[in-house]
């Protein structure tokens, strides 16, 4: 009966009583030892940070459309033919000629028949903003 010990104490054949040496708590009384649900954490996480990321992702994606379509409006006008310098600020068309080439113009399409391609206005950088 001599080696039984009572379940409630901490007795460790090598270190005897030593509850008072332990990082956690031993009596009975003391409130339970829980682990902590990193999974729930760490998927909540990655939920929150993907939607982030998600976000972002299709912000850049709708920037990079938008920054090709100018940089294709703006090759199609440069490479068109006009025989005069194009003024900041004015309003231009873009037509297609007969023979398939494109060209600029200061006359509107209302006041001409031939096929309108689009309107553009030539901003301070040298850029062609699309208008219609």
């Amino acid at each position: 009966m001599e080696n039984k010990k009572p379940d409630n104490i901490v007795y460790s054949e090598n270190e005897g009583y030593n509850a008072n040496l332990l990082p956690y708590a031993t009596s009975v009384g003391a409130p339970a030892i829980r682990v902590d649900d990193l999974v729930s954490w760490k998927s909540r996480g990655i939920t929150t940070v993907n939607k982030e990321f998600e976000i972002k992702f299709s912000e850049l994606k709708s920037q990079y459309e938008s920054l090709i379509q100018e940089f294709e409006w703006n090759e199609l006008v440069y490479n068109s033919k006009f025989s005069f310098e194009p003024v900041v600020g004015e309003i231009y068309h873009l037509y297609k000629s007969i023979d398939g080439s494109d060209f600029l113009s200061l006359i509107g399409p209302q006041e001409w028949n031939k096929e309108h391609i689009g309107t553009f206005k030539l901003n301070s950088d040298k850029k062609w903003i699309h208008i219609s």
